[in-house]
């Protein structure tokens, strides 16, 4: 039996500037934008090619403080593009980083153990790992 990961509650303070985030600097597809009522609404995002999306949204989501999830990761086969595009879509991301050391030979010296990290308005964190193929 498959166990697949669907969705992560990100918690944020205003869904809307969120959203923007999300969809049009991190390039991510606005799934559904539900507005229950004044108090209610959720906002479900995914990210190019995932089988996982995102979920913000007030009243209906569970409680946690804005910004208090860290460490989010997702996954490039082409970290170099991937830092180029954070940039050009003007998110502040870190520098391509090399965080320890291949266990076997890889095509690229980046797979595997190369990050850049960023955070969301609210201060939520992700990683972005290059992987270009698995094992």
């Amino acid at each position: 039996m498959n166990w697949t990961l669907e969705v992560v509650i990100v918690p944020v303070s205003d869904v809307d500037r969120a959203k923007k985030f999300y969809a049009d600097q991190l390039g991510f597809t606005v799934d559904h934008d539900t507005v229950i009522n004044d108090e209610a609404r959720i906002v479900q995002l995914t990210p190019p090619g995932s089988g996982c999306s995102i979920v913000i949204g007030k009243g209906v989501v569970p409680e946690m403080p804005p910004g208090s999830l860290k460490g989010l990761q997702l996954v490039v086969p082409d970290l170099k593009r991937a830092h180029e595009e954070l940039v050009g879509r003007g998110v502040e991301v870190s520098e391509i980083q090399v965080v320890g050391q291949n266990p076997r030979p890889v095509p690229d010296p980046l797979d595997n153990v190369g990050f850049v990290f960023f955070a969301d308005p609210d201060g939520n964190t992700w990683g972005v790992q290059q992987i270009s193929s698995r094992a």
